[in-house]
């Protein structure tokens, strides 16, 4: 039978397409339930000098309002620092951070309330700090500076035949989940309380909530059947809703339940962090790298959250797919006056990977030469020039074959060729090709998370159920494990349901993040299935043993395949498994069993910036083609062709679902979407209408995506790799071809991240240049005037 290998569908799927899934808000609760919402600061900083309610209080409906100084127990919570208050306490420190929650009998009387609160801020002479430079200048930031070095970069950059400087720029990103971040709040008996929680960490939302209420963790439940998205923003940022939420239901004795609007949501969370790099690198005449260094500064926001680890991911991945025989990578986080930036798909990978591309894309235009020439040239090896800066091997390393793979199957050197021509007598439209690899590590950083349980349980009727601390956020994780299980007893994967995430079940879990949830949890549900597997087969051993038939005691004849128990040796005596299980439990065979699972080998010094951070890197590369229009600076991405090494898929049809919409995810970051503020730190783009994710129009008419033949990562569960997250750096190769486009023209060396339509004309055309229509004339290759004389934000020296 086998399901493991097969598109199985998720297991999710019809819910979905017919929406009969259930999420947060579609949860029936008691008849006196309140519904929730806060009010936010007007304001990015400043002390708040006056909170009214009167109007708001009188609101038919209105049963409750309530501020900081309500919460029983802790107000403030964090992943790292304590620093972040569900409601502002005394002071606000961004525009749409929660200052009240309001309690009310209906949606109707909740919002006629929101608009009678009001807040008087007092800034005093104080300006809010909106950018990472103004944070630089007022030295604003968050948490330690950290480094990771390797030999003297200095010294190697400053002996290198050519040099390079310059900075990287990069705006954040909006996950933009579909299901807003909500959560559903419940009193128990004796003081307990049941949290549903829209999580991807659900034994966090126990931690916290418990904590806010004055609790220990035993009085609080944590349940999350599934997410209308995620990707990362509420890994933490799920904290606040749940805390309100408990807050309105300990306070009233009622259940509660808050939905963000989409504009507050998008107003008062956090996104992908935006980035300033400044880098130097010293190179030989073949391209080659000596030496680099690259000072990080990341905007954090207004608290810690999980800056940190997102900023340290970023410096164990600005090497990418390229071996730095020195390095020298500092990191920073900046503190501004934004709601406090978080996780992301890619947790900082993104940023560092398109910094380092970019760097390697400046060294090709300085030698004039294809910037594949300069990768390769670069690229990791296998047995050697394969340690990172931090002292990792690069172990199974398969990054030259995949780069030459791809280039030939893409005809990559053949269509540069022709998009060159055609780019000199093509006035209408501007095109452009590159290749980027992608080499990203999986676990999390902080050793302790890599860690997952399980709980099986197998029922007389020869059904299963399955709870593990992970969270299905729509990736398929449940679908993928509930796989694992069915292959371990022979079974379909009907007979296998995964159940509801509680934390009743399964504690002490890890967030579902770092692409890793399945590595964690599938592990530990197949650790648990065997352990029950080993007892049924030992008691079939016993049953199926005949001296009449000269079958001695033999485990290891025992077979469970396609829904029977036999003995390989008389395989015409089969048991059903539905009754060999009705069987087993009459005859006292426990049929139950907890797995557990700890990630081996992964362990990180933080203070030397050396150790074996990853169990493992997923490795990959894509071209991509651009076609640019000269004169609005419209961008269309006709082909794009990817490679990735998934490893030994579990489950083709997910994956390749997570690889499509990884790259697509990746490509709206570098080319569309763009976080907008005003001069006082109001978000702009703050709804679909101003904030443009790619649609379905936008994908690539012709989109190759091939998996690489590989199933060498035995020490993985079922030999598979994680396929979250890496995808997603794939689209940064849009990017790259956006700067080879404009490198055409002549332009481009300092193109920012994203690569809007705007930012194009940009660079085509200098504020000098904008008035005049004539689009940017095309650039002979044997052109060699402003191309090899970079602006003073790359410069030789």
């Amino acid at each position: 039978m086998g399901n493991v290998g097969k598109p199985v569908h998720h297991d999710s799927a019809v819910g979905h397409v017919t929406g009969t899934a259930p999420y947060i808000e579609d949860l029936v609760l008691p008849s006196d339930a309140l519904v929730a919402g806060f009010v936010g600061s007007p304001q990015a900083c400043g002390r708040i000098k006056r909170i009214d309610t009167k109007d708001a209080r009188a609101v038919d409906g209105v049963v409750a309002i309530f501020t900081a100084e309500d919460f029983p127990g802790n107000n403030y919570f964090g992943p790292h620092f304590k620093d972040e208050p569900a409601l502002a306490d005394g002071e606000v420190l961004y525009v749409g951070q929660p200052v009240v929650v309001i309690a009310a009998e209906s949606p109707a009387a909740l919002e006629e309330a929101r608009l009678k609160v009001t807040i008087e801020i007092d800034a005093g002479d104080v300006e809010p700090i909106l950018s990472i430079e103004q944070a630089i200048e007022h030295d604003r930031y968050l948490g330690v500076p950290l480094q990771i070095a390797r030999g003297d970069a200095a010294e190697a950059i400053a002996a290198a035949p050519r040099r390079l400087q310059g900075v990287f720029h990069c705006r954040g990103q909006e996950q933009f989940y579909l299901e807003s971040q909500a959560a559903i709040a419940y009193p128990g008996e004796g003081g307990q309380m049941v949290v549903h929680s829209s999580t991807q960490n659900s034994t966090e939302i126990q931690s916290v909530v418990a904590e806010s209420l004055g609790r220990s963790m035993q009085d609080v439940v944590c349940v999350c059947k599934r997410m209308g998205g995620a990707f990362g923003g509420k890994e933490t940022q799920a904290a606040i809703p749940a805390m309100l939420a408990a807050l309105v239901a300990h306070k009233t004795g009622r259940a509660a339940r808050i939905v963000y609007g989409k504009d507050d949501d998008m107003a008062s969370t956090g996104k992908r962090h935006a980035y300033r790099v400044e880098w130097e690198v010293g190179f030989d005449d073949a391209g080659q790298i000596a030496g680099l260094k690259a000072n990080l500064y990341s905007d954090g926001g207004a608290a810690a959250d999980l800056s940190m680890a997102v900023l340290e991911r970023s410096m164990l991945h600005v090497d990418n797919a390229y071996y730095l025989p020195t390095a020298e990578i500092n990191g920073q986080v900046c503190f501004t006056n934004y709601p406090p930036n978080t996780a992301f798909r890619g947790f900082g990978g993104p940023q560092a990977i398109a910094a380092t591309e970019s760097i390697l894309h400046a060294i090709a235009r300085d030698l004039d030469v294809d910037p594949y020439q300069v990768q390769v040239r670069n690229v990791y090896g296998v047995g050697e020039r394969n340690v990172t800066p931090y002292g990792q091997i690069v172990r199974k390393n398969h990054l030259p074959e995949i780069l030459s793979t791809l280039a030939a199957r893409s005809q990559y050197r053949q269509r540069r060729e022709a998009i060159a021509a055609a780019n000199r007598s093509d006035r209408l439209k501007l095109r452009g090709i590159a290749l980027s690899p992608v080499k990203f590590g999986i676990s999390f950083t902080t050793k302790f998370l890599n860690q997952g349980n399980a709980l099986v349980n197998v029922y007389e009727d020869g059904t299963i159920q399955v709870s593990t601390g992970a969270t299905e956020m729509g990736q398929g994780v449940n679908t993928k494990i509930r796989q694992l299980v069915a292959d371990e007893f022979g079974l379909p994967c009907e007979r296998v349901t995964l159940m509801v995430t509680s934390t009743e079940k399964n504690p002490n879990t890890s967030a579902t993040a770092a692409s890793a949830s399945t590595d964690l949890n599938g592990a530990a549900a197949v650790i648990a299935a065997r352990k029950i597997k080993a007892r049924l087969v030992d008691y079939a051993a016993r049953r199926l043993a005949s001296v009449k038939l000269g079958l001695t005691l033999s485990p290891e004849s025992v077979v469970l395949e396609d829904g029977f128990v036999f003995d390989e040796r008389n395989p015409s005596q089969q048991i059903e498994f539905g009754q060999f299980c009705h069987d087993a439990r009459r005859d006292r065979i426990d049929l139950g069993a907890r797995g557990f699972y700890a990630t081996p080998g992964v362990d990180f010094n933080r203070q030397t910036g050396r150790g074996n951070p990853f169990f493992y890197y997923t490795q990959g590369a894509a071209v991509a083609e651009v076609e640019i229009d000269r004169f609005t600076g419209d961008l269309r991405v006709p082909r794009v062709d990817l490679l990735i090494d998934i490893g030994r898929s579990i489950n083709p049809g997910v994956d390749l679902g997570q690889i499509t919409g990884g790259f697509i995810q990746g490509m709206g970051w570098v080319t569309a979407e763009c976080l907008e503020y005003d001069e006082a730190g109001v978000l702009l783009s703050h709804s679909p209408t101003t904030y443009k994710i790619p649609a379905v129009t936008d994908v690539p008419p012709i989109f190759n995506c091939e998996l690489f033949d590989n199933d060498d990562n035995e020490e993985n569960v079922a030999r598979s790799k994680a396929v979250g997250e890496p995808p997603l750096m794939l689209g940064i190769s849009v990017w790259s071809a956006v700067k080879q486009a404009l490198a055409q023209v002549n332009a481009g060396d300092d193109l920012r991240l994203p690569a809007t339509g705007e930012e194009i004309l940009r660079q085509m055309y200098p504020a000098a240049a904008v008035k005049h229509a004539t689009p940017a004339a095309p650039v002979s290759s044997s052109d060699k005037g402003p191309a090899a004389d970079p602006d003073a934000s790359l410069h030789e020296s």
